[in-house]
């Protein structure tokens, strides 16, 4: 238990790690499990932070080694998060720099291994940490030596690969990413992340040294002889060209001009595997978005490597025949010479084993590396042609099979009397082992004699050619190398002194002179009736045969076959296939084969005939049967032989049609057969099937249906798609209706699928016709689909039309009359009640409704754009259908586009051309579309200046709605904000949407004021005037344009006001009230402002009683009668402290007011009566003011007077 809790702690066991004797194999051991169990422990991070500190100053040592690389394990490849790893990363830096003057190679490359991680990590929190400068200027004294390491004339190569890689980084860090922060990478760090007004990172210097960087990378890649540096460079540069898509062109220009110059004197292999380098990463741009405008370029550069890899490859391989040719010149000089007579007879056909030379036999071959062993072998197969090794081959199995077989030295070597004997039998012999000639013996040029060819080519002892079992002459392959010549074996085998020749080749010229016997009056037996079981048994067999020799040629192939060459199209492969499928589909004739000629009567005929065929064809489809099960057994792999079988099944359903129009056709039952065959064990992913559907030479509808159906279930999909997707590229015949089923498949309701169907059929968009205006045909009238409306909303009038039009052509045809398609009137008046376009003509597909439920529902528009809305990425001139037919789409299909259009805008950007151009064009009925676009540009970002200058053109030009004004308002300045707000403004109808809308516009334009705004003053100097409102300029705005926006709208604004509690405080009311009371021309809402204001703060009360009321006496507010009215209530509610303020109302204004709220007189009494001194001004008062009793009385009236009384009601005369 102690052991395994032991185990399971990280602590326990580094404790028995170092208590364990230093570098020893108990040690190593220890602590290579615990590396494998701090792996995914979470301690990984604090246990590295502590034991960091062990490497500064240690010499080398087990431990040092292990803890470094924990600690790159850590930071570079460990599942840490990056606030983790950025904090170990700190932790380590300076410790980290240290080591790279460490005197251990080994220690130095795994240091420089981490800095690219380390650089990455660190300088991405330090953009954001501008206060800790220690770590950066330490960074960049690591950043300057580790790049020495790069330039340096003796580094150690491990090391200088390490430095290339980190070079690789500093320039992906060092220079610009994506600018937009919203599609930043965090996982990217680049100089987008770092602030211009940084502290200690200059982002022009690093941004300049990233430049010198990477031109430093460029040059040594042309410069540099060492293939590991050029290996390393290039495969870095992908993900350069990944997260920089500005380098490009750059990267793309210099892989193409590259050439291997520099390697000149290296090693084929090392060559090679540079080249080969270049061409993956040029292969892998022009798959990306980034490489298409490259393409061409890409091409030529990847066709002239390839020549110039070709040519490299001949000349290694004209370099190693040379060496194996001179190697063989020198073994045989050294070997003893062989006196040749003139008449030397051919070589024997057998190898006599020689004795070993004795430094040859003393060798150890098993010493020599694998690839020179490899090497010499291929080196010296090289060397033979190839008849000459094809005939080592077969002379090699005559060999196994003769010594298998003893008999054959019993044959006797005596000749019959018949046979020919002497220079004829040595002429047989002769005709057996070389060919005869094709043409006059005198007209083929004279060949060197072949033991004289063998003995220049090949090494003694001479490889048994000649000896081989007798072969058909029909079936040999005859060129002028076979057609010898040799006049001086000739002579001597005529003068008898030829050496006498063993059983063997006697026997073989026995049978050779039998041979050339005349056949007279020979008949062949007749075969042997064979039953129903052994006939299918012997076809077996040699459907087996033919495909085990199949085998064979296939494995001597020359390998010449190239599916692009129709020249060498049928290879031996192919012609064992074509043989074997035409014995299954044409063995038998069954019109021959059911003769009647057995039969001794015609009626007993004709039924033997029908058993005969019916029999005939049942052996067919046993043999048809078993073919299928051989192929279906490994699919992918007999796929060829598949292709090949229904070929020649379609073939020769033609061919016996032609002649038997009663012929059962069999290609469309056994391509059913393997289809359902291949259905029940189908891979998804595996792309065999569609090439055999492709290769077919008739696809019939039901396999169509299949492919349509496969794309719908998710296990068969991609191979339905792949299948479609040749079918429109590669059968012109087929196009159109897979065209459609793809098309069709794009309005599917399962989001899969139609994604599949948009990304299959999105590849031939923009320029590949007529792939193209198929697609874009069809899109559009998916668009004028939406633009329909449903039968049943047309009225009722028009019903009763119809009604009686059918009661009128019920009379007759000829009365009949004229149809709405003949009459253009008729056919535009249908067209604009269905919505533009007659219900006959909207395209129609098995996944969309037969019409167009209104009001819209999401999933249904969505079958309809997705299509456009995927499109209009590649060919952005789409977006003007949309704006088109915005305007004669209904409301809910209206509110709907703009929803399920905001991820295509937000793709496009709003820098986009195109987009730019549409807001500035767009058609006045989709001018709620522009206004969403607009607002998807802005409601994530501040909008460019661009976007901003283009609505203030609108503006300018045409009459928009407030809306547009909304996302740039923030951006104006304040001039124009004040000349635009109040449309803004006027927007406002009592609705949450436009309030919202309002109370984020105010948000935006005003500036909080501080919290020591009316209490402290400052005698600091004052800034430049903000381009933001402040709070009081917004409320005073707000009331001297109440006409403007309307004072229902304006009082919902102030209201709005009021509720930013945080922005519009008790003293910035008061600057607004002391604003507009000095106002030559009051505004009408000035007074129930006030009374909301001191309603609000209870503070501002005595402000208003004090000041306000005074100052509104002095202006005669009551000339004005609403304001008076206001005047009259805002008294009341702030009374008593108003009556000071109201006594300085002349007499008949004063009892005009008490007369209007009587519950005043109480209270203005008493206050005359307790503040006046003058005696006859309190009797004028007393005498406005009345008795005790009425006001009493007028109390009683005016029940409410103790609750603040509401808001004003406005309605002047003068608004209207």
């Amino acid at each position: 238990m102690a052991s395994n809790a032991a185990a399971a702690d990280p602590l326990s066991q580094l404790s028995l790690a170092l208590a364990a004797p230093a570098d020893s194999k108990e040690q190593a051991d220890l602590l290579a499990a615990l590396r494998e169990s701090l792996e995914n422990h979470p301690s990984l991070s604090i246990l590295c932070s502590t034991l960091i500190k062990t490497l500064s100053g240690a010499g080398d040592s087990l431990l040092k080694r292990w803890v470094l690389d924990l600690l790159h394990f850590a930071i570079c490849r460990s599942s840490l998060g990056v606030d983790a790893r950025t904090q170990l990363a700190d932790q380590s830096l300076e410790i980290l720099a240290g080591l790279l003057n460490d005197g251990n190679v080994n220690t130095v490359k795994v240091a420089v291994q981490c800095f690219p991680t380390v650089y990455a990590l660190l300088f991405r929190s330090l953009c954001t940490n501008r206060n800790n400068r220690r770590p950066w200027d330490v960074l960049c004294q690591a950043k300057a030596r580790i790049l020495d390491f790069v330039w340096a004339p003796h580094v150690n190569n491990g090391v200088r690969l390490a430095a290339v890689k980190f070079m690789q980084r500093v320039i992906l860090v060092q220079t610009r990413g994506i600018s937009d922060p919203r599609l930043q990478n965090k996982d990217d760090p680049n100089l987008s992340m770092c602030p211009t007004d940084h502290p200690f990172i200059s982002v022009q210097a690093l941004e300049a040294e990233g430049a010198k960087l990477l031109e430093g990378v460029v040059r040594l890649l042309f410069q540099s002889n060492n293939p590991d540096v050029l290996s390393a460079i290039v495969n870095s540069w992908a993900n350069l060209v990944k997260k920089r898509p500005a380098l490009v062109e750059l990267v793309v220009s210099t892989l193409t001009a590259w050439t291997p110059a520099r390697l000149e004197g290296q090693p084929y292999l090392i060559v090679r595997s540079v080249e080969k380098s270049v061409r993956i990463l040029l292969n892998h741009i022009s798959r990306t978005p980034q490489g298409a405008p490259y393409m061409g370029q890409i091409q030529a550069a990847l066709h002239a490597q390839a020549t110039r890899m070709e040519q490299a490859a001949a000349e290694e391989k004209a370099r190693k025949a040379a060496a194996v040719e001179a190697a063989s010149r020198k073994r045989s000089s050294t070997a003893t010479p062989v006196a040749e007579a003139p008449d030397s007879k051919r070589p024997k056909l057998e190898h006599e084993p020689t004795p070993p030379a004795g430094a040859a036999a003393a060798f150890d071959f098993s010493s020599l590396p694998a690839t020179l062993v490899t090497d010499l072998i291929v080196a010296n197969l090289q060397a033979f042609t190839e008849p000459a090794l094809m005939g080592l081959v077969q002379a090699y199995r005559h060999k196994k099979a003769t010594a298998g077989a003893p008999q054959v030295a019993a044959i006797s070597a005596t000749p019959p009397p018949s046979a020919p004997t002497g220079p004829r039998a040595a002429l047989a012999a002769q005709a057996v082992a070389t060919p005869p000639p094709t043409g006059p013996r005198a007209s083929q040029p004279p060949s060197e004699p072949r033991a004289d060819r063998r003995r220049k080519s090949v090494t003694p002892p001479p490889p048994p050619v000649v000896k081989q079992e007798p072969v058909d002459p029909l079936k040999m392959d005859i060129d002028d190398e076979e057609v010898e010549y040799e006049p001086d074996k000739l002579n001597l085998e005529m003068s008898g002194d030829a050496e006498p020749m063993d059983e063997a080749e006697a026997a073989l010229d026995h049978d050779m002179d039998v041979s050339e016997l005349p056949l007279t009056d020979f008949k062949l037996p007749p075969p042997r009736d064979l039953d129903a079981d052994e006939r299918d048994d012997l076809v077996r067999k040699a459907i087996a045969r033919i495909r085990d020799s199949g085998k064979e040629l296939v494995a001597h192939d020359p390998g010449a076959y190239d599916a692009h060459d129709p020249a060498h199209r049928t290879t031996a492969a192919e012609m064992w296939m074509l043989l074997l499928v035409r014995m299954v589909t044409r063995v038998c004739d069954p019109a021959a084969d059911a003769g009647v000629e057995d039969a001794p009567a015609e009626g007993k005929g004709e039924e033997g005939a029908l058993v005969r065929k019916s029999e005939i064809y049942e052996r067919q489809d046993r043999l048809r049967h078993a073919l299928c099960d051989y192929i279906m057994a490994d699919f992918s792999g007999r796929v060829r032989l598949a292709i090949t079988w229904m070929n020649e099944e379609w073939y020769n359903d033609r061919i016996r049609l032609q002649h038997d129009r009663g012929w059962q056709p069999n290609y469309e039952t056994w391509l059913n057969q393997v289809i359902a065959a291949y259905q029940t064990h189908a891979d998804g992913k595996d792309r065999t099937f569609s090439r055999f559907l492709l290769d077919l030479p008739h696809v019939p509808q039901d396999v169509l249906t299949l492919l349509r159906e496969s794309c719908v279930e998710p296990d068969r999909r991609q191979m339905g798609f792949a299948a479609l997707r040749e079918f429109v590229s590669q059968r012109p015949s087929l196009r159109a209706e897979a065209m459609n089923m793809l098309l069709e498949l794009t309005t599917h309701p399962e989001k899969i699928t139609r994604g599949a169907a948009i990304n299959t059929v999105k590849r031939w968009i923009p320029d590949q016709q007529p792939m193209t205006d198929m697609v874009r045909d069809f899109a559009l009238q998916l668009l004028r689909r939406l633009q329909s409306r449903p039968k049943s909303a047309k009225p009722k009038a028009e019903t009763a039309e119809e009604a009686e039009e059918a009661e009128a052509k019920e009379g007759g045809s000829e009365e009949r009359p004229q149809s709405p398609k003949a009459n253009g009137a008729g056919d535009h008046e249908e067209n604009m009640e269905d919505g533009q376009l007659p219900q006959e003509d909207i395209i129609q597909t098995p996944y969309l409704p037969e019409q167009l439920e209104l009001p819209a529902v999401d999933s249904q528009i969505l079958q309809h754009v997705e299509l456009l809305f995927a499109l209009s990425t590649r060919m952005p001139e789409f977006l003007d259908y949309i704006f088109e037919a915005y305007g004669g789409m209904d409301v809910s299909v209206q509110e709907t586009i703009q929803q399920l259009i905001t991820p295509l805008i937000r793709a496009l950007g709003p820098t986009h051309g195109k987009l730019l151009t549409l807001l500035r064009t767009f058609p006045k009925s989709s001018e709620s579309l522009a206004l969403r676009v607009l607002t998807i540009l802005t409601e994530h970002g501040r909008p460019s200046a661009q976007l901003v200058a283009l609505v203030k053109s609108l503006l300018s030009e045409q009459e928009l709605n407030p809306r547009f004004l909304i996302p740039i308002i923030a951006e104006m300045d304040k001039s124009d904000i004040l000349r635009h707000l109040p449309r803004i403004v006027s927007i406002l109808n009592g609705t949450p949407e436009p309030k919202n809308l309002v109370r984020s516009v105010f948000s935006s334009i005003v500036q909080v004021p501080p919290e020591t705004f009316g209490k402290v003053t400052s005698n600091l100097p004052r800034v430049r005037q903000s381009e933001l409102l402040t709070p009081a300029e917004l409320m005073v705005l707000l009331h001297q344009s109440e006409k403007e926006i309307g004072l229902k709208s304006a009082i919902e604004a102030i209201g709005i006001c009021f509720s930013m509690t945080e922005i519009f405080r008790s003293e910035i009311l008061a600057v607004v009230m002391n604003q507009l009371v000095d106002e030559p021309n009051l505004p009408t809402l000035f007074l129930r402002t006030v009374i909301q204001a001191v309603t609000t703060y209870r503070s501002l009360v005595a402000f208003v009683s004090t000041t306000l009321l005074s100052r509104l006496i002095t202006k005669k507010i009551w000339t004005n009668p609403p304001l008076w009215e206001g005047f009259i209530r805002l008294a009341k509610l702030i009374a008593p402290a108003s009556f000071g303020a109201l006594l300085q109302l002349p007499k008949q204004q004063l009892r005009e007011l008490v007369d209007k709220q009587p519950s005043l007189k109480a209270g203005l009494r008493e206050h005359v009566m307790r503040k006046g001194t003058n005696k006859a001004r309190v009797a004028g008062y007393l005498d406005i003011f009345g008795e005790d009793d009425s006001s009493a009385g007028g109390s009683k009236e005016e029940s409410p007077a103790p609750t603040p009384p509401g808001p004003l009601p406005v309605n002047p005369p003068q608004a209207s």
